[in-house]
């Protein structure tokens, strides 16, 4: 069994229009609402092995801040260009791509991809829009991550910042 953890990153500001979407830092709300997701995550008993982010800025903060709350250093953080803006089938490509050993895997990317990625592996979910901060935990019956990422999967948990009562998988 494999676990894959969909982390969009915490909201990003706009404030500074003269930056590139790459550059753009969290808000306000987004440095309040990534420690609390760190948190849930972790009284959840999420327990990543390796954290892959996307090197936009906005995804490398919340992964640094979510990471600390999991206890991932820096030696179990990887930046992966392919992250940045990726379709479904770029995430899939480097879901694919991870060694075996790794039965947890938490990414760190965006919207479209993302919520285009969790209506492929749970179409019953029917996800309108993953919110910034939001994460959803998707449970494969694979051995290999090149095989999970073919499969569809079972929704472990789906939660983001303004959620009232978290959404687990039902029995």
């Amino acid at each position: 069994m494999k676990h894959l953890i969909l982390l969009r990153h915490a909201k990003s500001s706009r404030k500074n229009a003269t930056l590139d979407d790459a550059d753009r830092p969290l808000a306000e709300r987004g440095e309040r609402d990534a420690p609390r997701m760190g948190e849930r995550l972790e009284a959840r008993g999420a327990r990543p092995t390796l954290l892959l982010t996307s090197p936009a800025r906005r995804a490398l903060r919340t992964a640094e801040i979510v990471g600390r709350a999991l206890g991932l250093g820096q030696e179990r953080t990887r930046t992966v260009p392919e992250l940045y803006l990726a379709s479904p089938d770029e995430i899939r490509g480097v879901v694919a791509a991870q060694d075996d050993a790794h039965d947890c895997l938490l990414l760190v990317g965006h919207n479209p991809g993302f919520t285009e990625l969790v209506n492929e592996l749970l179409p019953g979910l029917a996800l309108d829009n993953l919110p910034t901060a939001g994460v959803v935990g998707i449970d494969v019956a694979a051995s290999t991550w090149s095989a999970a990422a073919r499969m569809r999967g079972r929704l472990s948990y789906l939660d983001y910042p303004k959620n009232p009562a978290q959404v687990t998988a039902r029995s």
